[in-house]
């Protein structure tokens, strides 16, 4: 289902290839912080796995939904019509509980900046919202 070769650079950046970066998260290892949660949402909507998507975002997020075949169909259009290009961290903000990554994507639709919002609940760093800039 991976758009993305398990020997190719991994999208997130990182200079590895991503069976050895991003997939290991994508599989199922816990993420250690928001930065390596946020990179890793990053590759999973370059490499089609909204299982993953799914899986990292908190209930609180505006897309969240117990509606999975709807927010699947959704994710997959999304990674499916759109390129990775490329991902920059411009600043990592850590906390024991709350996080912040701001960072710029590079897509084929043109460039997102955003400020992710992270919480950790039950010990799992999860996506909570962002502010578009």
């Amino acid at each position: 289902m991976s758009k993305i070769s398990i020997n190719a650079l991994c999208p997130c950046g990182s200079g590895n290839k991503y069976k050895k970066c991003c997939r290991i998260y994508h599989q199922g290892a816990k993420a250690p912080d928001a930065l390596t949660l946020m990179k890793t949402r990053y590759s999973a909507y370059a490499a089609n796995e909204y299982a993953y998507i799914i899986k990292t975002t908190h209930p609180e997020n505006p897309d969240y939904s117990i509606e999975t075949l709807t927010w699947k169909t959704s994710i997959l259009a999304f990674s499916k019509t759109t390129e990775f290009l490329g991902l920059e961290i411009i600043e990592f903000t850590d906390g024991p509980n709350e996080a912040f990554v701001t960072f710029t994507a590079h897509l084929s639709g043109g460039t997102l900046n955003e400020k992710s919002r992270f919480l950790k609940t039950d010990g799992k760093w999860l996506y909570v919202d962002g502010v578009l800039f």
